[in-house]
């Protein structure tokens, strides 16, 4: 598995506490490892039709899409109450 991040993904990362950037590199390994790792707890996105959330922790999510089998598009990492928002 490969993953792509977004520009959007990589400036959003770059803002967030040092401890859930430590938290997401994580969830990001078991993701290339497995990429429905029951501890991701990935989940369809309801309002966009390709797109797929996992958890950092009980409030942060990434959200991503599969390119193909193979790859992984990052797009949006933000904490929940607004990540649904701007989507």
């Amino acid at each position: 598995m490969q993953i792509i991040q977004t520009s959007d993904f990589k400036k959003n990362l770059a803002k967030l506490p040092e401890e859930i950037q430590k938290l997401y590199q994580i969830q990001a390994d078991r993701f290339l490892a497995h990429s429905y790792d029951p501890r991701l707890h990935v989940k369809k996105v309801r309002d966009l039709k390709l797109a797929f959330s996992f958890r950092i922790t009980r409030r942060y999510r990434v959200f991503f899409y599969f390119q193909n089998p193979d790859t992984a598009i990052f797009f949006m990492i933000d904490h929940r109450k607004d990540a649904y928002r701007n989507i």
